[in-house]
């Protein structure tokens, strides 16, 4: 394996995984970002998030010299760029983040440098990429035209669960798409360095098509659940017995509902293709519908469990987009909790996320919201929203809720 410097744009979620595993693996790895505490805290060894396994990774990749961390992007062999590419109110694809890094980067680059876009994005946005970068280089190709020096365009999407990155960095499959076949074999073997599932081959347009499509078809599957939930309510049906009841058969694997979708992937990625074939994905688009909709169903809820109520307190267990993790990046619970204090003024509620220690920032505003213990908020509450099922939420004795209004969107206490 040839050792490589690489320059990892973004330390993010997957951005600083990526760069550790690959300083792990002997390359000289230099991460870039413009958060000088995220910064500061890589170059300390000092995991800014909680991922397990990364923590000890990074300190180890840290020690050896092998992975800094910087604000100017370096010259290298290969660049990974992990930025955010949030969508904006129209649903549409925000890539003043790939478009920045594009440009920065841009006089950084040699001949036969790699250049591998890893956040998730619409389908031809690897190829604006690179179109962005040679406009800054007209002295650079894509394809050697005009006997101009090359550089390598590709697209590895991750394809990870957060709480599980360091296992499946290196065991699931990952797909490799070039903007042409010699860029992709380049991205393979840089990929190959640390993975050890399949890593077939394609364009870069169905590389990205593809990472959509997984996540959009989980969505679509979620949508059913939290559709069939709507239903139950309806008809006075345990919605988690059904779905049991209906998984019995060998071809039937019916999802969890929930109190809606959250995270950097599933509650965005569909959108990407909406946008890229609007009268095309109605299916798609319903379902991102459906799931965007579940948080005002729950909020209604809670408001008819404390009305009579002069002054409620409601328990809002979980500000996390999934359990065990503290990502709270497109958290249905974070937006169930800050609407709730908005449409209950006067009410207090307390927030309880095991996995965070401070308020988070979509909170701060709000004076009828406090960050509490578990205990305290079942102690204190005459309503309680169970939002996260995270372990500790999962252990409570059901006894300890007493006679007090639940509501279990997770399906917890059943």
């Amino acid at each position: 394996m040839n050792k490589q410097t690489v320059a990892v744009i973004g330390l993010g979620y997957i951005g600083l995984p990526t760069a550790a595993i690959l300083a792990s693996k002997g390359h000289r790895v230099i991460g870039v970002d413009l958060d000088t505490e995220r910064m500061d805290a890589v170059n300390r060894g000092e995991l800014p998030f909680v991922e397990p396994g990364l923590e000890t990774l990074l300190s180890e990749a840290v020690s050896s010299g092998n992975l800094t961390a910087q604000a100017d992007i370096p010259e290298a062999d290969a660049y990974i760029v992990a930025v955010p590419t949030p969508h904006d109110d129209a649903h549409q694809v925000d890539m003043r983040y790939i478009d920045a890094a594009s440009k920065s980067l841009a006089p950084k680059l040699g001949p036969d440098a790699l250049v591998i876009l890893e956040s998730t994005t619409a389908p031809g946005t690897t190829e604006r990429m690179a179109d962005v970068i040679l406009a800054e280089r007209p002295d650079l190709s894509a394809d050697g035209s005009q006997d101009r020096p090359i550089v390598h365009f590709a697209h590895c999407p991750e394809r990870v669960l957060p709480g599980r990155i360091m296992v499946e960095l290196t065991t699931n499959d990952r797909v490799i798409g070039g903007v042409t076949p010699k860029a992709a074999e380049l991205a393979r073997d840089l990929y190959a360095s640390f993975c050890e599932g399949q890593m077939p081959l394609t364009d870069a347009r169905t590389a990205e098509m593809a990472k959509l499509t997984e996540n959009s078809f989980r969505d679509v599957n979620i949508a059913f659940a939290n559709e069939l939930s709507i239903i139950c309510d309806r008809l006075g049906i345990d919605v988690w017995e059904l779905i049991e009841l209906a998984n019995l058969h060998p071809r039937v694997n019916i999802l969890q509902p929930g109190p809606g979708v959250g995270g950097h992937c599933i509650a965005v990625d569909p959108w990407f293709i909406v946008s890229s074939a609007p009268d095309e994905s109605k299916l798609i688009k319903q379902a991102r519908l459906v799931n965007d909709s579940k948080p005002d169903i729950v909020i209604d809820k809670v408001v008819a469990a404390a009305d009579g109520e002069s002054k409620p307190v409601v328990a809002a267990l979980g500000l996390a987009f999934k359990p065990d993790i503290d990502d709270l990046r497109e958290s249905p619970a974070l937006d169930i909790t800050r609407r709730l204090a908005e449409k209950l003024p006067h009410a207090t509620i307390l927030a309880v996320e095991p996995n965070v220690h401070e308020m988070p920032a979509a909170l701060r505003d709000l004076d009828n919201v406090e960050l509490t213990d578990l205990d305290s908020a079942l102690d204190r509450a005459s309503a309680i929203a169970m939002l996260v099922d995270h372990s500790e939420f999962k252990a409570v004795d059901r006894a300890k809720l007493g006679d007090k209004p639940v509501i279990d969107t997770r399906g917890v206490w059943r």
